[in-house]
């Protein structure tokens, strides 16, 4: 599984000892607000560079309009930054019809695209008839509307075979990204604190604690 880092907060970018490694970040309107920064073409290229700083191979950016026109003047500078920042660039954009004549736009420039939002099977058919890389579902959003969240990952793993490739977002907890590795989920993505927090155990460091209470046991018995 590939994993990616939910967040338009550069500095949330570097991770500690104990993550697992991270291919590179996903954004999105909400994450680039949220980090206090306009949803503009420069703040996009700010993000190319900056993922370039940090030796990540890739960086997924969605679009704000539908507008195709606006997607192809984006997507030239998008690209252009992406490679001179040695940055995979894959552009996001919501599953939904009024987005179509955009998302054939994009990838009629030879563009790989993530359609994100999907949230049931005839989504799915439709996304994987139109080519797209990715699928990006938003797992935990499914869970609290109270769908049948698992059927619909087994629907997008299976799927993977023949593309495109489940990205699971939205993850609640561990136990989430364990069924999403035992399922065959292709990617992730998670936000930088969750990985941090889940980077350790309480269950660990009480094993450990044990450990450390019987060596200095052990040091009190007879040679």
């Amino acid at each position: 599984m590939k994993l990616y880092l939910d967040s338009a907060q550069v500095s949330t970018w570097a991770l500690p000892v104990g993550c697992p490694p991270v291919v590179g970040v996903t954004t999105n309107p909400s994450l680039v607000f949220q980090a206090g920064l306009p949803v503009t073409l420069a703040t996009y290229l700010y993000l190319l560079k900056a993922a370039g700083e940090h030796g990540l191979a890739e960086l997924m950016l969605q679009l704000p309009s539908s507008d195709p026109v606006q997607a192809l003047e984006w997507l030239g500078p998008l690209r252009a930054a992406a490679d001179e920042a040695n940055v995979c660039l894959t552009i996001k954009l919501p599953c939904h019809p009024e987005w179509l004549s955009c998302i054939e736009a994009v990838q009629q420039a030879g563009q790989a695209v993530l359609l994100t939002g999907l949230s049931n099977p005839v989504q799915l058919l439709w996304a994987q008839s139109l080519g797209v890389a990715y699928v990006a579902p938003y797992v935990g959003r499914l869970a609290a509307d109270g769908r049948d969240v698992w059927a619909l990952m087994d629907a997008c793993v299976a799927v993977q075979r023949q593309g495109p490739l489940l990205l699971a977002a939205s993850i609640k907890s561990p136990d989430v990204l364990a069924r999403l590795l035992a399922c065959g989920a292709g990617a992730a993505t998670l936000p930088p604190a969750s990985l941090i927090a889940w980077s350790q155990d309480a269950l660990t460091q009480t094993a450990l604690e044990q450990f450390d209470r019987d060596v200095a046991l052990s040091l009190s018995l007879p040679a």
